[in-house]
């Protein structure tokens, strides 16, 4: 078996402990692993929620796993007596599904400093929401010169060979492909229209990547110009001086709360309470709704400002009235059926 650096860390810390410990067992000795998600998520939560967490906690051991919810959902379901996860990171989708297979637990809320000063559409019991996300067009200002105004844009003949699009794995993939089926006449339920739009856009496909942070990394590597992408991706490239801009459709940017989860079963589940009590304080929220993260905060003592104020909402009532938020429970319904179609179909 191949080991992967975070694999051995984890490994190592282990071990370390329960030399220091004898009467510990593996699951008890491991420190803390918290599933983030790829990319700029990997990024913040290491420069900022880690140290606060650790920093409250006597420097309590921590590794951070990035995956994408699937995945997280799959290393979890493998081994449930004994999961190799103490804290799962959902977008409302993998979040019902991980809730529906019995893999989270409650959260304590009765603890929880923080919980009460969230907004209501964060205070989920089962795994609070710490962030929302917003999903709109991307694009290379120095290669477009006309910002776009319309998902339909991605269509447009000069963009051929320039588009880039995620799998259905992710939310964003996902989520965007129902808002093509929309725009087509279709819906959460109906999703025919946006498969034979995506035949459509393939000879302006540059490439499908396989999770938001790869199709981030496509603008940096100059081989797309234009995309639906995530506004906080898009924020940390502008700060390494990528050329690239956000922007909302007119047919309304997709907007999701993403819910963090103590692992049912966890051998850590105090500090893996602690480690979401960190991630609903005010002073992380604050932290990472400036640059160069822009992470939309739910804590509702925290003041949007900045370019989410500009760009997005000035507050969260805003963010509701102009942004789409999507039916989830009807889109798990049918979501494995499109991700195989995908998969099968959209080659390029």
């Amino acid at each position: 078996m191949i080991m992967n650096r975070r694999s051995l860390l984890t490994t190592a810390l282990t071990l370390g402990a329960m030399r220091a410990f004898p009467g510990l067992s593996y699951a008890q000795a491991r420190p803390l692993v918290f599933a983030t998600f790829t990319g700029s998520w990997e990024e913040a939560h290491k420069a900022v929620l880690v140290p606060a967490f650790r920093k409250a906690n006597a420097d309590a051991a921590i590794v951070l796993d990035p995956m994408l919810s699937v995945d997280q959902i799959a290393k979890v379901n493998a081994a449930k007596a004994n999961p190799p996860i103490d804290v799962m990171l959902h977008d409302p989708g993998p979040a019902l599904v991980a809730i529906g297979q019995d893999l989270a637990e409650p959260y304590p809320v009765e603890k929880s400093a923080y919980y009460k000063d969230l907004i209501a559409e964060a205070q989920e019991p089962m795994g609070p929401a710490p962030f929302f996300q917003v999903v709109g067009l991307t694009y290379n200002p120095e290669a477009v010169k006309t910002p776009p105004t319309s998902w339909a844009d991605l269509w447009k003949p000069e963009f051929k060979g320039r588009v880039g699009i995620t799998n259905l794995n992710s939310t964003l993939g996902t989520g965007w492909l129902v808002e093509i089926a929309k725009m087509r006449g279709g819906s959460e339920a109906n999703v025919d229209p946006a498969f034979k739009a995506l035949e459509e856009l393939k000879p302006n496909l540059a490439a499908v990547a396989a999770n938001p942070g790869a199709l981030a990394t496509l603008f940096q590597q100059g081989q797309i110009d234009i995309s639906p992408g995530n506004f906080n991706a898009i924020q940390i490239l502008k700060a390494r001086g990528v050329p690239v801009e956000f922007v909302a459709p007119k047919e309304g940017a997709i907007a999701f709360k993403t819910t963090i989860h103590i692992v049912k079963n966890s051998p850590n589940k105090e500090l893996a309470f602690k480690l979401i009590e960190a991630s609903l304080s005010p002073e992380v929220q604050t932290t990472l709704m400036n640059p160069p993260y822009l992470i939309v905060p739910t804590n509702s003592k925290v003041a949007m400002g900045g370019e989410i104020a500009r760009v997005l909402a000035k507050d969260t009532a805003e963010l509701k009235q102009k942004f789409v938020f999507q039916d989830w429970k009807k889109i798990n319904e049918q979501r494995s059926a499109w991700i195989e179609r995908f998969n099968r179909e959209i080659k390029i």
